[in-house]
């Protein structure tokens, strides 16, 4: 961004709109007021130009600095959403600037604009007059209409890794003459999930509820979270069946506080961080264990297979959902618990396909040179190995087809996993998320060539490509709530029982809601 900036500066092409995207809390709003200030500093002798270093000395920078400054605007749109909220900037436009080079226009949480806001709005971004700039920060860059994002030079403002995050943390501790332990302040970048806000509001609750040192054990009590060895401790539990004793280690972690959501969300990194360790890549979770417990992980992840590693992710990920949606969470994570130690101790899923096709009847070549069997065992060849090729025309029902012919475990991946970047007959570009085995590409073609008689190419692309299925149908069912709220039966309906909540919409052609579901209201 600042490179695109100084070139822009320095040849006076500047776009008259910036659109700033990125999560919460990693200086959007702070980035376009740095940005206004650069575009109206005049430097300490009063004859500068636009410039992404801002000197802070002149009267324009000063009065920005100080939020007296007049023209440059700051509009909350979430609080202001409406056509006439935007009619008075409108009107403000038309005139020059009272002070600057440049009049600017920040709006924060731009998507939250109403359409009729938008089209009002529209013609003056597209050709504001030459002194007006407009700079959009937002949360959630698929709310923006395509047309805004088309008149706007964009910026993605990525989240701050942990490593700089943790600096940044020590720093601030240091000025503030506060003591934190390395692994403290580890804990606490890693719950951020990349957001400055997020780290210096937990930095500021740690320091408020400790009397000295802010330790490790204390932001663990405070986020809800579970010993770090007790976690290990449960999780080879689970990885060697032992189902007695991870319930017993579970309880004694709720016993001390720990969310159940939070312990299998713990679960959860630590599966990404064995596989990982096993890809020689590491992970940034190392910072929030000691060594002891360092070594002690590299040790299981050479004891635990990609595939196994696989079939808990995908279990563990499944399960989180049920905790969060279960009336008893803490019932809710011991049952996923018992489910994955009773699969702890079985075999990788190719081993499970081949054992069950001998289960069906179908017979394992024979050795070079081995005589064939009587013919009275040989068993009849299965009737699908004679049916006519599949024909796939796209991504989710290719999806659908690897589940009804017998891969399961290859749709579930793809399913929650893979980005498509690009889809046509015989060719696959994918995005995988981090943790995914790097044979799928080559797994799937082999599938694909046995359904469907030809030959794919799956390939890995660095495109972002298109969200997973798996958000996209969750992104599907908020909107059909969403949408059925509205809906002035359904709110008499939830005004009436108190607590009540929507959790899923179902059309007329879908199941009837089980009755479990029926008895814990879930309709």
């Amino acid at each position: 961004m600042v490179r695109t900036l100084e070139h822009a500066f320095r040849s006076g092409r500047i776009a008259h709109a910036f659109l700033l995207a990125g999560i919460r809390g990693i200086g959007k709003t702070t980035t376009a007021r740095i940005i206004a200030r650069g575009l109206n500093c005049t430097g300490a002798d009063g004859r500068g130009g636009p410039t992404t270093e801002p000197c802070g000395e002149c009267e324009s920078c000063r009065a920005i600095l100080e939020e007296r400054s007049l023209d440059v605007i700051e509009t909350d749109a979430a609080s202001h959403t409406g056509k006439e909220d935007v009619r008075e900037i409108i009107e403000g436009v038309k005139y020059a600037p009272s002070a600057s080079r440049f009049k600017v226009y920040i709006f924060d949480e731009v998507h939250m604009l109403s359409d009729k806001a938008w089209n009002s709005l529209l013609k003056t971004v597209e050709e504001p007059p030459p002194h007006v700039k407009f700079i959009f920060a937002t949360t959630e860059l698929r709310k923006v209409p395509v047309t805004v994002l088309s008149r706007c030079q964009r910026f993605d403002l990525r989240r701050v890794d942990g490593e700089r995050l943790v600096a940044h943390l020590r720093e601030i501790c240091t000025r503030e003459k506060v003591g934190a332990e390395p692994r403290a302040l580890a804990l606490i970048a890693r719950a951020a999930e990349g957001s400055v806000r997020d780290a210096l509001s937990l930095l500021d609750q740690a320091v408020a509820t400790t009397d000295g040192e802010v330790t490790a054990a204390e932001i663990e009590a405070m986020l809800g979270l579970a010993d770090r060895t007790r976690l290990l401790d449960l999780y080879e539990d689970v990885l060697a069946g032992r189902t007695r004793e991870a319930i017993v280690r579970f309880t004694e972690l709720y016993g001390l506080g720990a969310d159940p959501a939070a312990v299998i969300r713990d679960l959860l990194e630590i599966t990404h961080w064995l596989t990982r360790i096993r890809l020689d890549a590491g992970g940034a979770l190392e910072a929030a264990f000691d060594s002891a417990s360092v070594a002690r992980a590299r040790k299981m992840a050479e004891g635990a297979s990609h595939p196994v590693l696989q079939r808990l992710w995908q279990m563990l990920l499944k399960g989180l959902e049920d905790v969060r949606l279960s009336p008893d969470a803490w019932a809710a994570a011991e049952m996923l618990l018992v489910r994955l130690t009773c699969v702890g101790d079985l075999p990788p899923p190719g081993e499970l396909a081949r054992l069950l096709r001998e289960d069906r009847g179908e017979a394992a070549r024979p050795a070079a040179g081995a005589a064939p069997p009587p013919a009275a065992t040989v068993p009849a060849p299965r009737a699908e190995t004679s049916r006519e090729p599949l024909e796939i025309a796209d991504f989710p029902s290719l999806v659908e087809i690897l589940k009804r012919h017998g891969e399961p475990l290859l749709a579930a991946a793809l399913y929650e996993s893979a980005h498509l970047v690009g889809f046509e007959e015989g060719r696959i570009v994918l995005r995988l998320e981090p943790g995914v085995s790097s044979d799928l590409p080559n797994q799937l073609a082999r599938v694909l060539r046995r359904l469907t008689g030809r030959r794919w190419v799956v390939a890995l692309g660095r495109e972002a490509g298109a969200p997973t299925l798996a958000r996209q149908r969750a992104e599907e069912r908020r909107r059909r709530i969403e949408a059925v709220r509205e809906d002035p039966l359904v709110r008499a309906a939830l005004e009436t029982f108190p607590g009540a909540r929507i959790v899923d919409v179902r059309r007329g052609g879908d199941p009837p809601a089980s009755t479990d579901q029926r008895k814990t209201g879930k309709t």
